[in-house]
């Protein structure tokens, strides 16, 4: 199955200029190759591809029944790590594995301060299509803690090194009945002030095991634990 992503109108479904490009220069597929499109917001598309010289059409063959959201949807809101590579994989892994919501937070021992959202948003659609994701997640811009706190006060968990506070484990609160967010901090960890401030506002610890985890790495076993929960 070759998932392209496109858009859907009443009377047609047009693929993506980019996608266009790398059926014809990068793919080099011919005519009458069967392709899904997805627009990312759980619709569905077969086709057949008709080649025109640099003209590409497709001619529909079947769309689907959209594809709904789920009720147990996982917000990760992570620091983004100095090293952009280590980031942009856990971005890669957490979109294949599941994941419904992502947003950079910026805090107080954060070594990264800018972060390209665009460039982001593409990897996760590259993962969309090599893991057939129809709904893509929601990819937030790069956000102060503090602002994030204002935002997201419901069933909210943190992972932190702090052995001085309560924590419970991850196995037991997944899957929640709706959105869980799970806060993730930079390589200096989140600061005492912000851990104290988030457990203020109703936030619970969450124990990630007795290994001191990368932020990355963090990142993409709270992921995977989603995945496994969603399994059961």
């Amino acid at each position: 199955m070759k998932l392209f992503i496109g858009n859907f109108f009443p009377d047609e479904v047009k693929l993506q200029d980019e996608e266009e490009h790398h059926i014809t220069r990068v793919l080099r597929m011919s005519s009458g190759e069967n392709i899904y499109i997805t627009d990312g917001k759980g619709n569905l598309a077969q086709g057949k591809l008709i080649l025109t010289g640099k003209r590409v059409e497709v001619e529909i063959l079947e769309i689907f029944p959209p594809e709904q959201p789920k009720k147990n949807r996982l917000h990760i809101a992570i620091a983004p790590t100095k090293n952009i590579d280590r980031f942009e994989f856990f971005i890669e892994k957490a979109t294949e594995l599941g994941v419904s919501e992502i947003t950079p937070l910026l805090c107080a021992n954060s070594e990264r301060k800018n972060l390209k959202i665009e460039k982001i948003q593409k990897q996760v659609e590259s993962a969309c299509k090599q893991s057939l994701r129809t709904i893509f997640p929601i990819i937030h811009p790069l956000t102060p803690l503090k602002e994030f706190m204002e935002k997201e006060p419901e069933n909210l968990f943190l992972t932190h090194c702090y052995k001085e506070y309560k924590k419970v484990s991850l196995k037991d609160i997944l899957p929640q009945p709706n959105k869980t967010t799970i806060l993730i901090g930079p390589e200096g960890d989140f600061s005492k002030k912000e851990v104290e401030e988030l457990y203020s506002l109703g936030a619970t610890g969450v124990d990630l095991g007795k290994n001191r985890l990368r932020t990355e790495t963090a990142g993409i076993f709270v992921a995977a634990g989603y995945w496994f929960s969603d399994l059961s």
